[in-house]
């Protein structure tokens, strides 16, 4: 029994037995099936699972003010353990790939979990998608969530303490506060991974979806999608969306990246200046009029284009077809550890990591 604070009074949660084989027996890794609902004063809902910090529905208005819910994932909490493991999860250690899962630290080498390939993908199979976070307070419009990552958790060092919060303001934002501190010098990438469709998740593809990302660079990838050091500007190539441009347009060009990737999974080098909130991307659903806006303090953007689903069935028995989807990763760069010329994401002892990230929603 899990007993968490809630405003004035206790909630005690019952927790399922039920455990993946991934997950390591203890109770951070023990599935739940609490759910949370964030509201604010224009009728914005966001429902979230302790599990793996994950958004389970986020409610918006289109163009005519009629809310839709624009998240994929599943009807209740208690299918996400044995669902799509990303659907609305926090992602931690270290988001996006560590090239064979491996990276060096102050003479070490230190060797990860290894689950995408040859390489490690989202922390690994048991990173912080697949744990059990605490309900460490909740205001009707936020909640704050933190986890204890052991030292060799996955084969990161350090005892990592992590604390995110999210908050639906009255501005229309969904906003997402990241802190970490650990007691051994490490890596940390931390991420939100909501697979979006402004038209209303399971309505088609977002191939006509409007996509604009501030940057003039890319991180080309090798053949498993780990990037092979250079920035490579986006001008005449398929990767530029430094204009309003249709996600489906070029997607299918003779491209290697896009081969590589089967379509979009690469990060943007964002044209920023200083260390606050800055612009990274705007996207636009013509249909229902929904506008998406990404604001972040992070070097990188994540563009994933859905390539990978499978037809795996959603809410209300939806199939979530290739491309239904897309997700906009806030982060550093993959494979930083690896590379000294990417932002560095080391974490020394007695240091702060913090970071933001802010989607704002609007119609036009």
């Amino acid at each position: 029994m899990k007993v968490f604070l809630f405003g004035m009074g206790l909630l005690a949660i019952a927790c399922s037995p039920k455990k993946q084989d991934v997950m390591q027996d203890d109770s951070q890794h023990t599935p739940n099936t609490q759910t949370i609902t964030l509201t604010n004063t224009h009728g914005l809902k966001a429902t979230l699972t302790p599990y793996g910090g994950k958004i389970i529905s986020l409610w918006v208005p289109d163009r005519m003010g009629k809310l839709g819910d624009i998240v994929l994932g599943y009807d209740s909490a208690s299918q996400y353990p044995t669902g799509n493991p990303y659907f609305g999860a926090l992602i931690g250690r270290y988001g996006n790939r560590i090239g064979k899962g491996q990276f060096m630290i102050e003479g070490k080498t230190y060797q990860l979990a290894i689950n995408n390939g040859v390489n490690a993908l989202h922390g690994g199979p048991g990173g912080f998608h697949n744990v059990l976070w605490t309900v460490e307070e909740t205001t009707p419009n936020s909640i704050s969530l933190s986890y204890m990552s052991a030292d060799g958790e996955e084969g990161y060092p350090g005892n990592l303490k992590t604390r995110v919060t999210y908050s639906l303001t009255d501005q229309n934002e969904l906003a997402i506060d990241y802190e970490a501190t650990t007691d051994k010098t490490t890596v940390v990438n931390l991420t939100h991974h909501s697979f979006f469709n402004l038209a209303g998740e399971g309505v088609g593809d977002i191939l006509n979806h409007e996509l604009q990302i501030l940057a003039d660079t890319f991180t080309p990838v090798d053949e498993g999608l780990i990037p092979t050091g250079e920035l490579k500007p986006v001008a005449g190539t398929a990767f530029d969306f430094s204009k309003p441009t249709a996600i489906g347009l070029r997607i299918n060009q003779d491209d290697i990246q896009l081969k590589y990737g089967k379509g979009y999974d690469h990060n943007w080098v964002l044209n920023r200046e200083g260390e606050g909130l800055s612009l990274a991307a705007v996207v636009t659903e013509p249909t229902s009029g929904r506008v998406m806006e990404v604001w972040t303090t992070e070097p990188g953007l994540q563009f994933y284009s859905g390539n990978f689903l499978d037809g795996e069935t959603g809410k209300g028995g939806k199939k979530y077809q290739v491309r239904t989807a897309f997700c906009l990763e806030t982060q550093h760069f993959p494979d930083s550890p690896n590379k000294p010329q990417f932002p560095s994401t080391v974490l020394d002892s007695g240091k702060i990591y913090k970071h933001k990230t802010v989607y704002k929603f609007k119609t036009r």
